[in-house]
């Protein structure tokens, strides 16, 4: 068989792999990873890569060294949901970095960080002042959750006193020039109404929205495809 058709079979195979892996690995692996996910993802990119291009490598020893892998961080994550103790080992755990607006030295040096980076990731979440901080915990995905002194966070309506009307999930009428008839139908509106209101905004039919969303208050939004 010709060197490229190999490749070729050998790329689809182990991208087919790839895919059934990602269906089943959930979307863990997409989002925030923890140092151990990160592992995982790139141990499984290079097993998929060298099955592909490296012809001493037999392709069926590839599909089942990424079956092991993709199967084995599942079997793990199963394992965490039945056992706090056993999820730490895996993910570690979060870790308190500021408290009161002090800097557990401690925690610093645990975790490896200096000031300067510690002030990069207060920065990333709008903070720049140490002392506004009352709790900062780094946590398993390398990310840091903040949260500021009762006296410097946004003032909001409840603070205030202000009842304000309960806003809901807003609602797409018409995607990409076309009527999302399904939703028009639980909402009880008809096409006849939504033809009258886009019109109202500049347009002609339906196929000159690209996107029009209504929200619980009943406000539509309309979006025109660009001249």
């Amino acid at each position: 068989m010709p060197e490229l058709v190999l490749i070729l079979l050998r790329s689809i195979a182990a991208f087919l792999v790839l895919f059934l892996m990602t269906r089943i690995m959930g979307k863990k692996q997409i989002s925030q990873l923890t140092f151990f996910d990160y592992c995982v993802g790139i141990t499984i990119g290079s097993i998929a890569a060298t099955m592909s291009v490296d012809q001493n490598v037999k392709a069926l020893n590839g599909i089942i060294s990424l079956l092991i892998w993709g199967l084995f961080p599942i079997s793990l994550a199963y394992l965490g949901m039945k056992s706090h103790t056993f999820s730490k080992l895996t993910d570690g755990r979060a870790t308190i970095l500021i408290r009161e607006g002090k800097v557990l030295e401690g925690s610093m040096k645990k975790n490896l960080l200096n000031v300067s980076e510690l002030m990069l990731l207060l920065r990333e979440k709008g903070v720049f002042k140490v002392s506004d901080v009352e709790m900062a915990i780094l946590e398993t995905n390398g990310n840091l959750s903040v949260l500021l002194k009762t006296d410097k966070q946004p003032v909001n309506a409840k603070m205030l006193g202000i009842q304000v009307q309960q806003e809901h999930s807003p609602t797409i009428l018409i995607m990409d020039g076309k009527v999302m008839k399904q939703n028009i139908e639980i909402l009880g509106y008809t096409n006849e109404w939504l033809l009258g209101e886009i019109r109202k905004q500049g347009a002609n039919k339906i196929k000159d929205v690209f996107l029009a969303q209504i929200d619980s208050n009943g406000e539509l939004y309309i979006d025109l495809y660009e001249e």
